[in-house]
């Protein structure tokens, strides 16, 4: 969450509150049926939801659920930027999610006027960034505001400058899996015949088979779940 208060609900058991800040992370795995309902009475509510894909081999895998509170999050300060890190490392700093599966790393990255910012991101991984606040540039190429940039081979080092009113954006970043999709809804397999497997499950009430654990929400976490 960015800004605002969303209220989640699933078929594991698990309530929970999101503020400013807040994040959560739930694996979806063998099942989960879920709400997210806005709760903002006043002002702006906005934020972000990563759909990460697993491997064919950890699909099944049990759910999990965790709330992460905002100041669980490390946040590193230099000259002309801040960098929240809100999943996996940058540089010597870890945030308390990590998944040795995905390798996901996701950073909330300020940028003042005029500053630049080298990407840190691994060359071997599939990585994007999506602009939500100001103007960039990308290697000498502008950036427009609510956009999403695939960084490709060759740009995992690059440059990344901030117009005069600043900039925001999310860096994401993962491991490849190089298997085939197929996605029907919210739903998202390797095969036809288990998306088929999947809606008949939920249409025949037995989509859900384990109820996970659940870690509430607190101030610092000594393990995160599995993305």
């Amino acid at each position: 969450m960015i800004d605002g208060h969303i209220e989640h609900k699933d078929s594991m058991g698990n309530t929970g509150n999101l503020g400013s800040g807040d994040a959560q992370l739930m694996k979806a795995g063998s099942g989960v049926i879920h709400s997210e309902m806005p709760k903002q009475k006043n002002g702006r509510m906005r934020g972000f939801q990563l759909w990460i894909n697993l491997p064919a081999a950890k699909k099944m895998d049990h759910p999990e659920y965790q709330e992460y509170s905002a100041d669980v999050f490390p946040v590193i300060e230099e000259s002309g930027y801040r960098t929240k890190v809100i999943m996996g490392r940058y540089g010597e700093v870890a945030s308390p999610i990590q998944d040795e599966v995905t390798q996901v790393t996701y950073l909330d990255i300020e940028l003042l006027p005029g500053h630049r910012f080298l990407s840190p991101l691994p060359e071997q991984n599939n990585s994007f960034l999506y602009l939500f606040e100001g103007a960039l540039h990308l290697n000498h190429q502008q950036v427009s505001i609510d956009t999403l940039v695939t960084v490709g081979h060759g740009d995992h080092n690059a440059e990344l400058v901030a117009s005069e009113q600043g900039a925001r954006f999310i860096m994401v970043s993962g491991k490849p899996i190089n298997e085939k999709i197929v996605q029907y809804g919210p739903f998202v397999m390797n095969r036809k015949d288990e998306i088929d497997q999947a809606l008949q499950d939920f249409q025949s009430n037995s989509f859900v088979h384990d109820r996970a654990w659940i870690n509430r929400k607190h101030d610092a976490p000594e393990q995160g779940p599995k993305a």
